[in-house]
């Protein structure tokens, strides 16, 4: 644990550097960036802190699903196979309150949490969590948006908020965003962009990368592309096969050592650009980091998950406290087991071997 540990803090540093190496042109983000990375110095010893006093590991990152509506219906999207998204109006899922949001987050910052990538549905579509999440300001929060509800007044929110960061979901180009997404929701996408690069603001994108696309969206030319519109960090998200049919365009190991090789050359070349994967490569770490070993996922319901792909618990975060959450029995189970290091062809571990966490959770339960 302690080398796994000591990985993700440097790749937290080497994170924090390469945004600081990108914001220099502008005083304000520069500023906030070296701030950041003072408060991380902070977290990462909260985090061996409460290691040594209490032997348990608080893992660097956190998922939170704050919203249940979404206004796009995205092929083969998790969110809406798992029930978590729905269209406008029409969501039955219980969701926390602002309150009990703001308590999570303030006891991730306690923790020593440094990033909570916040997902959904569509977040935007909850402007009072995201204001609750800005005022956090011991956190970053990458926001994953499909950006159709970006106007005037979320660039001017993003401006006042920097620790509140965009990341646009992408799938490629107009014809793989639109195929997937909707037509004119890579325009749409352009538009928000362009206005957040007007505005010097640091954002990122998102992309689904498959055994089709994933060469195309790292090549030079379209990675030039991303920074031409004033992206600063791709953050790549291997695909999982919710579809039937569709087994094919997830990864296999030969994918997944291509993809690092690939991302490693583009960090030599695409210096303004920060790359990151999930849930890259595992054999490097021993196993996936998920069920509290690098990450977990909160429900809008507030219960502890161990993956976003994995809708799975056995205790609620806003009833009994992060603290409590990370020793899930359920999460202790799938670490015993050496569930997070399965064989599987790619995409999401704990997905491929729901059976087996599902039979988990029943002896649990």
């Amino acid at each position: 644990m302690t080398d796994l540990a000591s990985y993700m803090s440097e790749s937290i540093r080497n994170i924090m550097t390469q945004a600081w190496l990108n914001v220099l042109g502008n005083p304000h983000e520069a500023h906030f960036v070296a701030r950041m990375q003072k408060i991380f110095v902070t977290s990462e010893r909260r985090r061996k802190e409460v290691l040594k006093k209490d032997g348990l590991a608080v893992p660097p990152f956190l998922i939170a699903s704050i919203a249940t509506s979404c206004n796009l219906q995205c092929k083969g999207c998790y969110a809406r196979k798992n029930g978590i998204a729905s269209d406008p109006g029409e969501s039955q899922k219980k969701t926390l309150s602002t309150q009990q949001w703001e308590n999570i987050f303030r006891q991730a910052a306690d923790l020593g949490v440094s990033f909570c990538l916040l997902a959904g549905g569509e977040p935007l579509t909850q402007r009072h969590l995201l204001e609750t999440a800005a005022g956090v300001k011991d956190i970053i929060f990458p926001v994953f948006t499909n950006a159709t509800l970006i106007g005037p007044q979320y660039i001017d929110f993003f401006k006042h908020n920097l620790n509140i960061v965009p990341v646009v979901s992408l799938e490629g180009d107009a014809m793989a965003t639109d195929s997937r997404r909707g037509e004119g929701v890579y325009q749409r996408a352009l538009l928000s962009m362009e206005m957040m690069k007007k505005e010097k603001l640091f954002f990122g994108t998102s992309i689904t990368v498959t055994t089709e696309n994933y060469r195309a969206v790292t090549s030079p030319d379209y990675l030039r592309h991303l920074a031409s519109l004033g992206c600063r960090l791709v953050f790549y998200v291997e695909y999982v096969p919710f579809d039937e049919g569709t087994q094919h365009l997830a990864f296999t190991d030969n994918e997944v050592a291509e993809m690092e090789t690939l991302l490693e050359q583009r960090r030599k070349e695409v210096k303004e650009m920060i790359f990151l994967s999930f849930p890259g490569d595992e054999k490097a770490l021993d196993g996936c980091l998920a069920a509290g070993r690098g990450f977990f996922h909160i429900g809008p319901d507030g219960a502890a998950e161990p993956c976003p792909f994995s809708p799975y618990s056995d205790c609620n975060v806003a009833e009994m406290g992060l603290r409590k959450a990370l020793e899930s029995p359920l999460f202790n189970m799938i670490r015993n087991a050496n569930a997070l290091g399965w064989e599987h062809t790619g995409g999401c571990t704990l997905y491929e071997h729901r059976v087996e966490v599902e039979a988990m959770l029943k002896k649990r339960l």
